[in-house]
């Protein structure tokens, strides 16, 4: 079981889409599970890497300039060590910068989930993740499909913010980054809980619930291919 021992915002839920501004320097953060968590994270691209990476042939180019920018802001912000073609995390464990697999580096580089938009007519489709931690969802069941429908059982999603996002996203300036967090009770701890949207999570009942799980949910824009990026960093603690 991998646990932080705290989550580093106030948790109080808010209203949809609920995002706000983040300084460019917040944009990925390492905490006290990193070790435990990029471990996991090694196991799962080793074990189920078609269950955690997808990536289409139009995400390619999009997905190396992703894996550029984080790499840089790896070693400029957060302490990682570049040598050559390897890059050394801050839990010691080398890897190697193989921009031919893109979405394979970066599930290895950081504790962030990723999902790559792109717009396709009026609305931006997922064209590539790296999803290491899924929260009762399946990559296979999102992959290639618009937002609305990729939100569709959560009701809360209906039309009205469905165009709030678009225009969140069709409005986001480069080097702007926004950020809102979700807010969920488990009774399982575990981070690597794909669900199909045939077999939803069922709500726990109060007295089973043991753990609270929270997505600090990252939005930014790249700026030479225009894709929306959305990162996920996944906490866990003890309700």
């Amino acid at each position: 079981m991998i646990f932080q021992k705290q989550i580093p915002y106030d948790t109080t839920y808010p209203n949809l889409p609920g995002t706000r501004p983040i300084s460019p320097d917040e944009w990925i953060i390492c905490d006290d599970a990193f070790s435990q968590q990029m471990a996991l994270r090694d196991e799962l691209i080793e074990t189920k890497k078609d269950k955690v990476l997808a990536i289409s042939d139009e995400a390619q180019d999009a997905a190396v300039e992703l894996s550029k920018m984080t790499l840089d802001f790896c070693t400029s912000k957060l302490g990682y060590q570049k040598k050559f073609n390897k890059i050394t995390r801050p839990d010691k464990v080398s890897i190697e910068i193989d921009l031919n697999e893109p979405m394979t580096f970066l599930g290895r580089l950081v504790q962030n989930d990723f999902c790559i938009l792109q717009k396709v007519d009026n609305e931006h489709v997922l064209t590539a993740a790296a999803l290491c931690f899924p929260a009762s969802w399946l990559l296979e069941e999102k992959f290639l499909k618009p937002l609305i429908d990729i939100h569709s059982p959560v009701k809360k999603y209906d039309d009205n913010i469905a165009k709030r996002v678009q225009r969140l996203f069709d409005g986001l300036q480069i080097n702007c980054p926004v950020w809102r967090f979700n807010a969920l009770y488990y009774e399982d701890p575990n981070l690597f809980q794909p669900r199909s949207v045939n077999q939803p999570r069922r709500k726990p009942a109060p007295n089973t619930v043991k753990y609270f799980r929270s997505e600090r949910q990252t939005i930014i824009k790249l700026p030479q291919s225009g894709a929306i990026i959305f990162g996920i960093h996944t906490f866990v603690v003890k309700a």
